[in-house]
């Protein structure tokens, strides 16, 4: 399958099938269910310079194509992650990324500085979802100027492969592109849950209990193959496309509208084997309509 190998940013990947942060636990939780080897990379679950708990329950709701999700990033802190969950995957056949998060400036950088010597683990993915404690809670993707400094101060301390992952919840995703961009992120992946919220009409209340959350699934493809189009037509680095990836139909759509590589979330809850089905297929509509490598189809949409 060599018309599928590509590099992204300094990434070798088999494929560009990947799976997205929070669906896919650690990766080996898969491992059952298909050989992880068959696949571009695994982003592995969201991680903090210190243990979260997450929010309370009810923190899920099932939506019509999609869910709602209030997780809140529970993990148990990146020092747990160096000493007890990376020794278990870092010989995983795979690319492992780890999505890093935090609620500062400082955060953020502290955290992934802590991954740099970690040999197995080549690049980390920037949430900037999560929000801004020292700006009242505003998320630091929704403004151009607090992305950029987030990603400024990762910068300096890390030196591999750096991915920041855009929130959708935005006027103009572009601007935070290219705000990224010029502070040295190598790749962007997109896009991130939509903010939506579910209502108990019987009990006449929120059913998260944080009142709103992320939505994802099917019904956000339109929304995300939009962003990625516009976004791949503003910058110069490369796209991780996603959102409402189901099938390997799916994943061309978001390679033609510009991703170089693709990561599957929500539907890892329905087919845990999806990732290598995708693979399977892109090939497949390689070989048949006669396209020699994967790379020849990023962005060639017909407009």
């Amino acid at each position: 399958m060599d018309k599928l190998k590509i590099n992204i940013a300094g990434l070798e990947l088999k494929n560009p099938v990947m799976t997205a942060s929070g669906t896919f636990g650690y990766g080996k939780e898969f491992s059952d269910f298909m050989d992880l080897s068959k696949i571009g990379g695994i982003f592995v679950k969201g991680t903090t310079l210190h243990e979260r708990q997450g929010n309370p329950y009810p923190r899920m709701a099932e939506t019509p194509s999609g869910m709602l999700n209030a997780v809140g990033l529970q993990n148990k802190g990146v020092d747990y992650f160096v000493s007890n969950i990376y020794p278990e995957i870092k010989d995983l056949d795979t690319n492992v990324i780890v999505n890093v998060s935090g609620s500062t400036i400082e955060d953020y950088a502290e955290c992934a500085e802590r991954l740099v010597g970690l040999d197995k683990i080549p690049a980390i993915e920037l949430n900037i979802s999560c929000p801004n404690v020292k700006e009242g809670g505003m998320a630091f993707g929704t403004c151009a100027n607090s992305a950029a400094n987030v990603v400024k101060a990762v910068r300096k301390v890390y030196p591999k492969t750096l991915i920041v992952k855009l929130s959708p919840n935005v006027t103009d995703i572009t601007q935070i592109a290219k705000a990224v961009e010029g502070e040295g992120a190598d790749c962007l992946s997109l896009i991130n849950t939509l903010l939506g919220m579910a209502i108990d009409i019987n009990k006449r209340k929120p059913i998260l209990s944080t009142v709103t959350g992320g939505l994802s699934g099917a019904c956000v493809k339109p929304v995300a193959l939009r962003m990625v189009w516009q976004t791949y037509n503003a910058v110069n680095i490369p796209i991780i496309g996603m959102g409402g990836i189901s099938c390997w139909e799916d994943a061309i759509e978001f390679i033609l509208a510009g991703s170089s590589a693709i990561q599957i979330g929500t539907y890892n809850f329905i087919d845990p084997a999806i990732s290598v089905k995708v693979a399977e297929g892109i090939k497949e509509y390689l070989d048949k309509h006669n396209i020699s490598h994967v790379k020849d189809l990023i962005g060639q949409l017909s407009v």
